[in-house]
């Protein structure tokens, strides 16, 4: 498996000051240093964190890949499809929620989400469609042409060390095995750490693993490279 780092909550500490510091662009780096396959970030309608100008940056700078997370905004859309990153994450994205609390409902949107990436996938781009361990979900996303579905592994965190642990992790192993017998590629994410990161070893043909709040919560008390290479090595 790959390990992608979100970046966002640099950003997040930045913007508490209204300042440059952190710079996101040095958190990028650094983590391209200690193992990171990809860059994450997510490009929010309130832009409560990553900032237009963090993406044309890092998108000029990075060396490895730029993973932008977006909902369904036609001008998130437009940026989207002018920097051309590597892969585009859609997401669901409420104002007032503290962070992203479900999966994508794609099932219920079907036409309307294989339009919106349409274009994203005209450019060259990969597109994932993040979405809940769900049959119904993970179905309609091969329907919408899009490469990729990010599986929300957030009520499996959450449960990890209860009894439901082993009940919402079967749901991830399922859906990651319905979504390869449907030709799509399986990335996780959210809520993942160093404690419960290790079950998704189980889990067959996962591509890469999304991970942020963990890695930057530890890099508080460690630094930044050994929060990267840590995880990196626990995933490896």
């Amino acid at each position: 498996m790959l390990l992608g780092v979100n970046i966002d909550h640099i950003a997040t500490l930045r913007n508490a000051r209204g300042g440059v510091e952190p710079s996101v662009e040095k958190a990028a780096e650094i983590a391209e240093e200690n193992g990171a396959s990809s860059v994450t970030t997510h490009l929010r309608e309130d832009r409560r964190h990553i900032k237009d100008e963090d993406v044309y940056s890092l998108i000029s700078k990075l060396k490895t890949r730029l993973n932008l997370e977006m909902a369904m905004a036609e001008d998130i859309q437009k940026i989207a499809l002018d920097i051309k990153p590597y892969s585009i994450c859609l997401v669901p994205e409420k104002r007032q929620e503290i962070t992203t609390e479900g999966g994508l409902d794609v099932a219920g949107q079907l036409d309307k989400v294989t339009e919106f990436i349409k274009p994203l996938l005209d450019k060259g781009i990969i597109v994932s469609l993040f979405i809940d361990p769900d049959e119904e979900q993970v179905k309609a996303s091969a329907k919408t042409g899009a490469q990729f579905i990010e599986l929300h592994t957030g009520t499996y965190s959450e449960c990890y060390g209860y009894e439901e642990e082993e009940q919402e992790f079967q749901k991830l192993k399922k859906s990651a095995e319905l979504a390869q017998s449907l030709g799509l590629q399986v990335n996780a994410g959210h809520g993942l750490n160093y404690e419960n990161v290790h079950r998704m070893h189980e889990i067959q043909g996962l591509q890469e693993l999304n991970i942020g709040h963990s890695i930057i919560s530890r890099a508080v008390f460690t630094g930044l490279p050994e929060a990267v290479s840590k995880m990196n090595s626990l995933i490896k």
